[in-house]
């Protein structure tokens, strides 16, 4: 029997499942908006969910267990991952653009001013500076476990991802605070719908990363990583950095320089 590097995929009903949960999960908010119930959301939620955790626990067994993840399976995940990310870029180049479009050249429905002259933006040296020493904080934390990962010190491991994870957590509970503190709304002119628009897809790619990391967490306490085959984490904490630089540019942009 001849054996090479590659791993083929095996019948999975998994990216079906996530399908219909990305869709019942659009059309479930869309109705939501409308005040037509949210049976349609949940539906929706409840699929993505349980995709995500069918689907983790496969790809686990099929690293930690199976041995399927070779060098060669793991070069093609790393390219994998570097494009998502790369997508991901151009995801919030959009929001930038739409962003800078209407700012850098505000029309007289507006007040020929940026921001406009009926909205009172947010203190960016408050709530938006401590969330931005949060996520730098975070960031040299997750950078401490891989560190402490590759040197097979478990304990730290554990420590600094519990504390990165903590971050998180804290980071989206003051995003929260701030949106219910906004003296403006979505609805209020362009102004209102890209700052909710860029503040909230990051506020929700912080509630993904963090998942990313207590899954990688539990996987930490469960000794499935060592000190040299750990592209799962590695993967959660490029993620994590991504998230980090992208509210750099969103605090300088929109929350210091856009007010």
């Amino acid at each position: 029997m001849i054996r090479n590097p590659f791993h083929l995929v095996e019948y999975s009903p998994w990216p079906l499942t996530g399908s219909l949960g990305a869709m019942f999960l659009t059309l479930g908010m869309t109705s939501w908006f409308h005040n037509h119930g949210m049976t349609t959301m949940y539906i929706g939620l409840f699929l993505i969910l349980m995709t995500m955790f069918q689907w983790w626990r496969d790809i686990i067994r099929e690293s930690t267990f199976q041995g399927y993840h070779t060098a060669k399976v793991s070069l093609g995940m790393r390219l994998g991952m570097i494009l998502f990310i790369t997508s991901e870029v151009c995801f919030f180049f959009a929001f930038f653009w739409a962003y800078f479009h209407s700012s850098l050249a505000p029309n007289t429905e507006m007040g020929a001013c940026w921001p406009p002259i009926y909205i009172e933006p947010l203190n960016p040296f408050q709530v938006p500076l401590l969330n931005t020493a949060i996520l730098l904080a975070s960031g040299v934390t997750v950078t401490w476990a891989h560190h402490s990962l590759m040197l097979g010190d478990h304990k730290e491991v554990v420590q600094s991802m519990i504390l990165t994870i903590m971050l998180g957590v804290y980071f989206t509970f003051l995003q929260a605070q701030e949106y219910q503190e906004t003296s403006f709304s979505i609805s209020d002119s362009i102004y209102g719908a890209t700052f909710f628009v860029a503040t909230g897809f990051h506020g929700l790619h912080v509630i993904i990363g963090s998942m990313f990391l207590l899954t990688c967490l539990v996987r930490i306490l469960y000794h499935h990583f060592s000190t040299n085959h750990h592209f799962g984490f590695e993967a959660a904490a490029w993620y994590w950095h991504f998230v980090d630089v992208v509210w750099l540019i969103l605090y300088t942009c929109i929350y210091w320089w856009g007010s």
